[in-house]
């Protein structure tokens, strides 16, 4: 995202050497496809990996020993890829886009077979994080390299690709990741990544093509991203053990609440005084893109909660393999999707239109997010029907409110965030959106984990006796097949503990949803817009409408 406004300098071939927003050189080569196609591999690595995992925790969880961590194997690869991400944009500004992707694959890589060598939960929460370091520059270096080598008139053109590729990853991955969790071994499911891999280094090394010349000026912002992790780092904590692992009022707790709020304060002080801030604190004067951050950040958080606990429930509960889950949650991801490209299209046409160009007269900027987070409450509250007798055509399709909800909140989030920056923050715009939303949704998981341990913990303690809780919940014997294995009463017993985890997610979620939804309200929208600004209206008729 970085890379859409850069200079002339980066461009894809020596001929090339204009400006994005200047008149192409009509000598200028064709579009260097094999590298785009490897940059677009990228994308895909960065969308897939997590709906591949995401199916097969249950079991991996189970087999590695240690339920009572389950969150920590999502929440370490979002906290690592959100603190990177802005360090891999500002890398590929200094030093060159394309050298940063091809370093950011192969981290991703590493991390990824680690990941697969793992022996126990600890490896392989620290192994996740290492691979979240490389994840971090997946996106954003594929789309800072393709907004220099792609010519204006031909972005259209790739991002009709990244339009194609991203709703296969979505639907795809759970697929993919149930089938090979339960055709070979869920180490595959990091394994399968290395190849993809290989392929986009080998296709990016070949085939782009980057002239050398004077470096992007300015400097990382080492203070402020290392002030922003110690700050995300301490409120995941807090949320994970608080009230678990020690009380609240307990001396480990208070003092993360103090390293979080110092943290905090002095992350801010240094954003109003340091050249290029990892969130630029001027943007923030717009009250829509000040509410587009927070409701990012609330949609995150119950966005990436629901979708790593509703297996487990469906694994656990239900019976189902791996790859059943993810055939049951596929109504979630193509509601989601579906929204995202009707709310893409029905917003951007009211764009191009102006205020009076949306659904019925409608400011769709303010009706969007409303609707889209009273849908999301809707969708938590049906699945709390979810119980241990659901028929499983029946929770598969209760899925699908929530993810249209979510798929509205989602769209309307960024297009808000992009409508309402200026042309010369744009970059800046869409990276504070996606990292609020990637922090949401680590703090979400931690938080919302603590809950279904906890509750999980409690139901098993009551009917089993708390030392076969602790067994149960601390060590391997924990798996989808030992479950189908138990004796009736503690089968029963073990389903209703996760069942009632399930429920403390779903209702944390909907608390969530119902500030989205308050704070929905608040959103001005055209109605209320600031008297427009030509060059400002010029950039919002471009913006793709399934942009994500």
């Amino acid at each position: 995202m970085t890379g859409s406004t850069s200079d002339a300098s980066n461009t894809g071939n020596p001929v090339d050497t204009v400006d994005a927003g200047d008149t192409p050189d009509p000598t200028r080569q064709n579009l260097p496809y094999l590298g785009i196609f490897g940059l677009m591999l990228g994308i895909f690595l960065a969308t897939l990996d997590g709906q591949i995992v995401g199916v097969a925790l249950p079991t991996i969880v189970g087999d590695l020993g240690g339920l009572d961590h389950f969150s920590w194997a999502v929440t370490s690869y979002l906290l690592t890829m959100a603190a990177a991400t802005p360090i891999w944009g500002k890398i590929g500004d200094l030093y060159g886009r394309k050298g940063a992707y091809l370093w950011s694959v192969a981290l991703f890589l590493a991390g990824t077979v680690l990941c697969g060598l793992a022996q126990t939960m600890g490896q392989l929460i620290a192994f996740r994080a290492a691979q979240g370091l490389g994840a971090g520059g997946l996106m954003v270096g594929a789309l800072s390299v393709i907004g220099v080598l792609v010519p204006a008139q031909d972005r259209g053109r790739v991002q009709s690709m990244i339009g194609v590729m991203l709703p296969v990853a979505f639907v795809g991955g759970p697929l993919l990741g149930g089938f090979i969790t339960d055709a070979l071994d869920w180490r595959w499911v990091f394994y399968v990544n290395v190849p993809f891999g290989a392929v986009a280094l080998l296709a990016v090394g070949k085939g782009v093509r980057l002239p050398r010349a004077p470096r992007a000026g300015g400097r990382i912002d080492y203070p402020g991203t290392a002030l922003l992790t110690i700050a995300i780092l301490s409120l995941t904590l807090l949320a994970s053990w608080g009230g678990t692992t020690y009380d609240w009022a307990s001396p480990q707790i208070l003092l993360l609440g103090l390293v979080a709020v110092v943290a905090l304060a002095a992350f801010v002080r240094v954003e109003r005084r340091v050249a290029e801030p990892v969130i630029p604190p001027r943007l923030f004067r717009s009250r829509d893109f000040t509410l587009a951050q927070i409701l990012s950040f609330l949609v995150g958080a119950a966005l990436i909660s629901v979708v790593n606990y509703l297996p487990q429930y469906m694994q656990f509960v239900q019976g189902s393999s791996s790859t059943v889950s993810g055939i049951r949650i596929l109504p979630l991801m193509l509601g989601m999707l579906a929204a995202q490209l009707i709310t893409g299209r029905l917003m951007g046409d009211q764009g191009s239109k102006g205020a009076q160009g949306g659904l019925g007269g409608l400011d769709l900027d303010r009706a969007v997010p409303i609707a889209g987070a009273a849908l999301t409450v809707t969708g938590a509250l049906l699945l709390l029907l979810l119980d241990t007798d659901t028929p499983g055509f029946a929770a598969s399709a209760l899925t699908l409110v929530f993810g249209v909800g979510v798929g509205m909140l989602m769209q309307s989030t960024l297009l808000t965030t992009m409508n309402t920056a200026p042309p010369r923050d744009m970059g800046a715009a869409t990276g504070t959106v996606t990292l609020l939303r990637t922090i949401g949704g680590s703090l979400g998981v931690a938080a919302l984990g603590a809950v279904h341990i906890g509750r999980m913990t409690a139901e098993l303690a009551d009917r089993l006796g708390h030392r076969t809780a602790e067994q149960l919940t601390s060590t391997g014997e924990l798996t989808p097949a030992a479950v189908a294995a138990m004796p009736a009463r503690t089968r029963h017993a073990v389903q209703e503990a996760f069942t009632s985890g399930l429920h403390g997610v779903l209702v944390g979620t909907g608390v969530l949803a119902v500030a989205a939804f308050a704070l929905a309200w608040c959103v001005r929208g055209n109605s209320a817009a600031e008297p427009s600004d030509p060059a400002k209206e010029t950039d919002r008729a471009q913006i793709p409408a399934t942009a994500d």
